[in-house]
């Protein structure tokens, strides 16, 4: 890429951070809607500072609005963002990051939760890597809560932990 090209990028970059500037969000996100494929495309030059990917309008059209807004408001947080990746390496199966993204909610490793459930009493542990409750390993309090109830559970709210985030705030 030339200079020159870079300087006329820039410059209409600036140009379009201004114009995002005086134009409400939402009134730039109904703009959308009526605009052809071609003229999303040019506003994903704009925007992205790159050739638009493919002619699909519902894409374009979903992933403009959500750099209009990311532009206006902000992005995801460095903690949001860490987890998005965590979750994404668990799915692909790469082991070269923690397996098991740590939840500020989990209880000290060892912390035995109990509740009562159909006038049984159920003990899980909390584990390193999961929770074990019959000698049986989980990876997240919401299958453990799983398996005792036969229903799906928030497992934090199962065992009662919900409420302490609220206290805290």
């Amino acid at each position: 890429m030339s200079e020159t090209t870079k300087r006329a990028g820039s410059k209409q970059n600036q140009q379009h951070e201004k114009m995002a500037a005086d134009t409400p969000v939402l009134a730039r996100l109904a703009a959308l809607k009526r605009m052809s494929v071609r003229e999303l495309k040019a506003e994903w030059e704009a925007l992205f500072a790159a050739p638009a990917p493919n002619n699909s309008r519902g894409y374009l059209e979903m992933r403009l609005a959500w750099r209009i807004q990311e532009l206006a408001l902000g992005g995801l947080s460095r903690e949001t963002r860490k987890i998005l990746d965590l979750l994404a390496d668990e799915i692909d199966g790469n082991s070269g990051r923690k397996a098991i993204i740590a939840d500020p909610r989990n209880p000290v490793i060892g912390t035995r939760l109990v509740r009562e459930w159909d006038g049984v009493e159920h003990t899980v542990t909390v584990m390193r890597d999961g929770f074990e409750w019959q000698g049986r390993r989980f990876k997240s309090l919401s299958a453990a809560a799983r398996a005792i109830s036969g229903s799906n559970w928030n497992g934090y709210r199962f065992f009662g932990l919900g409420d302490a985030r609220r206290i805290e705030r």
